[in-house]
């Protein structure tokens, strides 16, 4: 199991989006969890999100997946698996010590192999990242934040940036992380044959908000009301919107925000849709109630699959929210909720008489038919 060298809280307080830094050591004798052949592998499957960049001279290459791996030059080219946690047991552990982080934040889990001389340009990302150098060494500059970055188009794929200067500028090897918060333009280049692993967490734009509770809205038929003044002033030029009824409208809108218990089933639904393919089985022969029942009462777990999305409200937690659906239970088995969506794994020891009852025993075995858990072997 991966853990962190250094303090979660401490980190937070002097860096979390305030400025980048380097964690040298951040892992303890850190190993690669996926070998560079399981990651091409990935990056072969149709359903998986994967990039090839390489560097030509002036020229860049970049080709989307699934990949093949014919005539790639020897050096100064890179290979990225997005998501790699949804479909890598191994790769998905290097999620577990960043938990300590509220999970609506989390992105995925993106793994890189880069040749000697591969990255993928100065850039600018909009998310915090965490970059684990893995095997190999490779160098990173990270520049100040500023809003006049002139971009350079050098291929439609890559949004580059002419270049920065560096306010972080050292050479990562294996266990050193490089935290980046949004905004701070970087550039990366393999000195070596080199695995880098970036755990990304991805905070939603006003704009995205906005727009999913609007569907959210018109999918439940909430608000269906046409604007109604019976005091209608007659006026002497129609064209002209009263500021009074231009506050009236104002009002018809945010009153849509005036219901508590949507916005909370509209926020956990939101927030547990994923913006990457899912790794899902469904279970054939599908278990039954009692099936589920005497595999954990032998002493089994069942685990959930990497990159599934499991929240709640505190003040709610019987209601839960899985893959952008709500879910709902009886008040008394709350606590067996929130074990769904704070654990990884589950087992009859954590949830003792919780499982006796029977709304929590089938909603896990649907649960479990649909793919989202499955057991440990």
């Amino acid at each position: 199991m991966y853990q962190l060298t250094f303090s979660f809280e401490e980190f937070l307080a002097e860096f979390w989006q305030k400025k980048p830094t380097i964690i040298k050591g951040g892992f303890k004798n850190f190993v690669d969890p996926i070998t560079p052949d399981e990651l091409a592998g990935l990056a072969m499957e149709e359903e998986v999100d994967s990039r090839y960049i390489a560097k030509l001279a002036d020229a860049w290459d970049v080709r989307h997946g699934p990949l093949t791996f014919d005539d790639t030059p020897e050096d100064n080219w890179s290979f990225i698996v997005q998501a790699a946690n949804h479909w890598h047991e191994g790769a998905a552990q290097l999620i577990t010590p960043f938990r300590q982080l509220p999970g609506w934040l989390l992105d995925d889990l993106m793994i890189s192999y880069s040749t000697p001389g591969g990255g993928v340009g100065p850039h600018i990302d909009q998310y915090d990242v965490f970059i684990t150098q893995g095997s190999g060494k490779r160098h990173w500059r990270v520049g100040p934040k500023k809003d006049d970055y002139e971009e350079e188009c050098r291929h439609p794929a890559l949004r580059q940036i002419k270049g920065f200067e560096p306010i972080i500028d050292d050479i990562l090897e294996p266990g050193d992380i490089l935290y980046i918060p949004p905004g701070f333009p970087h550039d990366g280049y393999a000195i070596e044959t080199s695995m880098s692993f970036s755990v990304g967490f991805r905070s939603p734009k006003k704009q995205e908000l906005l727009s999913s509770f609007a569907d959210f809205v018109i999918a439940n038929d909430i608000g269906d009301v046409h604007y109604h003044n019976p005091k209608l002033p007659a006026r002497a030029n129609n064209g002209a919107i009263l500021a009074e009824e231009a506050k009236d409208l104002e009002n018809m809108m945010r009153s849509l925000l005036d219901h508590p218990q949507l916005l909370k089933q509209w926020l956990g639904e939101h927030l547990t849709q994923n913006r990457h393919e899912l790794d899902i089985l469904p279970s054939e022969p599908p278990w039954q109630n009692s099936e589920t029942y005497q595999f954990l009462e032998d002493g089994e777990a069942f685990k959930r699959i990497g990159g599934l999305r499991a929240f709640y409200h505190p003040d709610q937690a019987h209601l839960v929210y899985i893959n952008g659906e709500q879910y709902q239970l009886p008040p008394e088995c709350a606590d067996a909720a929130k074990l769904l969506c704070d654990e990884e794994q589950i087992t009859y020891a954590q949830l003792g008489e919780q499982l006796d009852h029977p709304a929590f025993l089938a909603m896990l075995t649907q649960l479990i038919n649909l793919g989202y858990w499955y057991p440990v072997e």
